[in-house]
């Protein structure tokens, strides 16, 4: 894959995945009350709304408010532009590699925009089957998800023998 390709491939796919994000934050935002509940599919897929000062699960919303910053936004800004970096000038990435990392990164760019604007992060879907449930979580949640679900799965794949030739 050369240059321009890869760099637009890329971009498609955070510019998208940060998209879905907002589009569905701008609906939850607009068209969920606080402690509403509304059952999509059954009591198994749910719509709520809530703002979310912390990490995954709310983890870190009762730090210090500059560590919180630090942590929450800073950290996730710079890792977000070294992964973008990294994904466009890595030329040896297989493109699962590239999608899933340009997924992941436009999730992450998705929940550092929130808390940037908001000073929170949305959260509105949550998942309850018999035997485990999600946290409440949003569509850049899913993104880092699929992106890190993508990275794994990649692990157990078989190489290609062009690369296997070359590593011996």
């Amino acid at each position: 894959m050369n240059k321009i390709p890869r760099v637009a491939l890329v971009l498609i796919l955070i510019f998208a995945n940060i998209g879905c994000d907002q589009i569905t934050k701008v609906m939850a935002r607009n068209q969920i009350e606080y402690n509403e509940t509304i059952e999509v599919i059954g009591k198994n897929l749910i719509l709520t709304k809530v703002e979310n000062t912390g990490a995954f699960l709310g983890m870190g919303s009762e730090m210090h408010p500059t560590l919180r910053v630090i942590l929450l936004l800073i950290l996730p800004a710079v890792v977000m532009i070294g992964l973008l970096y990294y994904v466009i000038k890595n030329k040896e990435l297989s493109m699962m590699s590239v999608v899933a990392l340009s997924f992941i990164v436009g999730g992450g760019i998705g929940n550092v925009y929130d808390r940037i604007v908001y000073g929170s992060v949305t959260d509105m879907i949550f998942l309850d089957f018999e035997f485990a449930h999600t946290g409440i979580f949003n569509m850049a949640d899913v993104s880092v998800m699929i992106g890190t679900g993508l990275i794994l799965l990649e692990q157990f794949m078989p190489k290609k023998k062009q690369e296997e030739k070359a590593a011996a």
